[in-house]
């Protein structure tokens, strides 16, 4: 894992996904894509040591040159970061991670911003089941995440940030559960959970 960074350049961009925990995604899909540049980011060192320690490995012992995993948290990107991405993923956030996306705070929208070159497409999937998950909502004083927060209160407050409207849509089960993320396999058996898609770009 590193704290320091340099990043180097790519024919087809450099990708980020924020609150990785043990990487899968950024694993994955580094693996398919080798002409990109994978980047997976998490407040908690922990599940990162695994996944890092995999990936400086020799490429014929599964090491993988084109992703690496840094320490950070949303709100205090490096400032190697700033400008670079291509693509930002949060997939299934939780705790003050989801806080931040799903209620559009200020600060964590700047950051992403900055990390984001002009054109970038930020994706993020929330995933949440109101009842089971009621007490974690309420400790977080998160809203009813419903269509008319997303497209009425969350979507202006990333395009004041900067970005724009792509696409808001509820996914399918068979949609979410084949994202590469260990979140997305464990909620996937017996969940009703509402899972909102948000896509924006970087303007």
């Amino acid at each position: 894992m590193n704290s320091k960074t340099s990043l180097p350049h790519t024919g087809e961009g450099i990708v980020i996904d924020i609150g990785t925990g043990d990487g899968r995604f950024v694993s994955a899909a580094a693996r398919a894509n080798p002409n990109k540049f994978f980047i997976g980011i998490d407040a908690n060192v922990k599940p990162l040591e695994k996944p890092s320690m995999k990936a400086t490995r020799k490429p014929n012992k599964g090491g993988l040159p084109n992703a690496m995993f840094v320490q950070a948290a949303i709100e205090f990107l490096p400032d190697e970061f700033d400008g670079v991405a291509d693509e930002i993923h949060i997939h299934f956030p939780w705790g003050s991670l989801l806080r931040a996306v799903a209620c559009g705070e200020s600060a964590i929208l700047a950051s992403l911003r900055q990390a984001a070159a002009t054109g970038c497409l930020l994706e993020i999937v929330i995933g949440v089941e109101a009842e089971r998950d009621r007490s974690e909502l309420d400790r977080l004083n998160i809203p009813e995440l419903t269509t008319t927060h997303f497209e009425n209160t969350l979507a202006p407050r990333y395009n004041a940030a900067g970005f724009e409207t792509v696409e808001i849509r509820q996914l399918s089960r068979d949609e979410w559960a084949t994202i590469e993320t260990s979140w997305a396999r464990k909620l996937s058996s017996g969940s009703n959970r509402l899972v909102t898609m948000m896509i924006f770009r970087a303007n």
